[in-house]
Order: C-alpha cells, then structure tokens, then sequence
C-alpha cells in the first residue's frame, strides 16, 4: 500500500475520532442534552429523515476510510478531494448557520476543517505513480 493511501485512510480516522467525540460531549452538555430529549435541537426537528440523512453524511468520512485504501490512484485521488470539500463544507456550515456556538465545538470544528481541508490538499498534490520500465516496479513521485 502506497504512502499516500495509508496517510490519507490515516486522516480520515483521525476525522472521524473528532467528530464522534464533539458529538460525544455534545450529549454531555446539560443545554444540549434537554433539547435532545425534545426531539428538537437549535430549532432542528430530529426526525427520521433528519437522522437519515446525518447516517449518510457521516457515512462520507467512515467510507473514505477503507476507499483510501484500496481504490486506484485516479478514483482515490479524486473522491478524497470531493469527499473532503463536501466535509469541509458541512463543518464550515455548522458552525456558522448550526450549533458552533460552544466552545468545545468551535475547538472540535477547527480540528475537523483543518483535517478535512489537510485531505483536500494532500489528494490535490498526489501526483500520479510512474512504473519502472525495466523492473516493472512502481515509483511514486513527490
């Protein structure tokens, strides 16, 4: 497995460890926790199909985890850009449209933006591996 599938699947965990955490202590915040009860938090109508459609977008980064690692550089390389705009995005969003009014989630949302834009940049920059022509080998160019 190439450098750059093991750091970009390695991002991806580090994302994911972050945005189960907030959500973590998201639900130990007393404020929060009452709204949760009520089904409605930040004027958010928890409903099945607000659930939903959070499982699929949290289902972006969990399945960039294993694609990192096993498709090829071209497909690889272009869904981790698109993955990570679209996680980039929804962070950004949250924070400024959602609930980034706390502390902890300001502090969570500057961790997962940066990891998220860090992907972006390091997929962008990957360029393509070259085969050796007299050995059959792979290099990888920087």
């Amino acid at each position: 497995m190439s450098n750059q599938k093991m750091v970009l699947s390695t991002s991806w965990i580090f994302a994911m460890f972050n945005y189960l955490y907030c959500d973590v202590i998201g639900i130990m915040d007393p404020n929060l926790l009452k709204q949760f009860i009520t089904g409605t938090v930040g004027g958010i109508e928890f409903s099945q199909r607000f659930l939903l459609g959070s499982s699929i977008l949290m289902e972006i980064p969990i399945a960039m985890i294993l694609l990192s690692r096993v498709l090829a550089y071209k497909a690889n390389r272009v869904l981790n850009i698109i993955a990570g705009f679209i996680m980039t995005i929804v962070q950004l969003a949250s924070v400024f449209l959602g609930s980034g009014s706390t502390i902890y989630y300001l502090f969570f949302s500057v961790i997962e933006i940066s990891c998220t834009s860090f992907i972006i940049w390091y997929a962008w920059k990957w360029s393509q591996p070259q085969k050796c022509r007299a050995s059959g080998l792979t290099r990888h160019s920087s």
